[in-house]
C-alpha cells in the first residue's frame, strides 16, 4: 500500500471482482476504510509471461529520482519448466498502466523467489530488494539506481532462516520492512496462506542496519515465538503485511486473511481479504492494536 495525492492505494494479487480477470487488482480510498476498484494495474502482460494468468504479491513504490511509480510482483512465465520469477514494471500514474522492463529480474528452482519488497534505505539511500520463500531464508540485494537489475559486484545476503522457531516457521515469506527509531523491523508471514489447510501469521525482526544482522523478536523475549498478529475468531490466516502511516503519523498494518464467515470463493479457492488494524511501537517492539 502507498499514499499519494491525497489517496491511499492498495495492489493485490490476480484475482476476477465483478467477473472480469485483473492481473494486479489496484483500489484506492480518500480514508483508508472506503475502496474503489481502479481496474487492472498491469493490463498488458510481459511478453516472457503472455501466455500465464499468474500474478501475484505485488509491492509498488514512488521514485522521485526518476518520477516514476515501480512495480515489483512475482510470476509464471512462458516456460512451464522455469520456476516462478520476480518481474519489475514502471508506471507515470499509482493507478497504471504499469508496462514491464522486458525482462524478469530473477527466477529460480520452484517458488525460490517470490515475494518482492523493495525501499530506499533512508540511512545509506541505497536501493534495496528483500524476497523470500521456497523453504529457503528471508533475502536483500542492492538494485542499480534504475531498480532494473541488481548492482554489479553485490549478492543476496541471507537474512532470517526457516525452521528456528516452534511455529509458523516452517515457510517463510512476504517481507516488509519499516524504520523505526533508528531500528529497521522486518515483518514476515509462514508457513500456509491459503487452502483448507491455511495456517499463516505475521512475526518481525529488529536490527540496526537495513542489510542486517537481524534479530527475531523470539530471540529477544525468549518466548522462542516472533508472532505478533495470527488467527482471532473472526479471521483465519492473517499475513503478508504492509506498515503505513495516515496524515496524523499513525501507522497501520495492512495484511489480508481468510473470513470465518465466508472462506471460499465459488472455484474452491480462498477468498482472502484486506484487513487494517493499528500497530504501536512497544518497548521497541510492534504491536498490533
Amino acid at each position: 500500500m502507498i499514499k499519494t495525492n491525497g489517496k491511499s492505494y492498495a495492489y493485490a494479487t490476480q484475482g476476477t471482482p465483478d467477473g472480469k480477470l485483473l492481473n494486479i487488482q489496484v483500489a484506492s480510498s480518500t480514508d483508508m476504510f472506503n475502496w474503489k476498484t481502479e481496474g487492472d494495474a498491469l493490463s498488458q502482460k510481459p511478453t516472457w509471461a503472455k501466455s500465464t494468468s499468474s500474478f501475484w504479491a505485488p509491492h509498488v513504490l514512488y521514485d522521485a529520482s526518476i518520477k516514476k511509480y515501480v512495480l515489483f510482483f512475482s510470476s509464471a512465465t512462458n516456460d512451464t519448466l522455469l520456476g516462478k520469477c520476480i518481474g519489475i514494471a514502471f508506471a507515470d500514474l499509482p493507478a497504471g498502466p504499469f508496462i514491464d522492463k522486458g525482462s524478469p529480474l530473477i527466477c529460480g528452482e520452484g517458488f525460490v523467489n517470490i515475494d518482492p519488497m523493495a525501499m530506499i534505505d533512508p540511512a545509506t539511500k541505497k536501493k534495496l530488494l528483500f524476497w523470500a520463500s521456497g523453504f529457503k531464508p528471508i533475502k536483500v540485494q542492492e538494485l542499480t539506481n534504475d531498480w532494473k537489475n541488481f548492482r554489479t559486484g553485490t549478492t543476496a545476503l541471507n537474512l532470517v532462516w526457516p525452521g528456528k522457531e516452534k511455529d509458523y516457521n516452517i515457510l517463510l515469506e512476504g517481507v516488509w520492512v519499516d524504520c523505526q527509531a533508528g531500528k529497521y523491523y522486518l515483518y514476515y508471514s509462514g508457513d500456509n496462506c491459503c487452502g483448507e489447510k491455511a495456517h499463516y501469521a505475521v512475526m518481525v525482526a529488529r536490527s540496526d542496519n537495513a542489510m542486517g544482522p537481524y534479530q527475531r523478536l523470539g530471540e529477544t523475549n525468549k518466548t522462542g515465538s516472533s508472532v505478533i498478529l495470527q488467527q482471532d475468531t473472526a479471521c483465519l490466516a492473517p499475513g503478508h503485511n504492509s506498515i503505513f502511516k495516515d496524515r496524523k503519523g499513525n501507522k497501520w498494518i495492512a495484511y489480508h486473511a481468510i473470513s470465518r464467515k465466508n472462506p471460499g470463493n465459488k472455484n474452491g479457492s480462498s477468498r482472502r481479504v484486506m484487513l487494517i488494524k493499528r500497530i504501536i511501537y512497544k518497548n521497541g517492539w510492534p504491536v498490533v492494536k
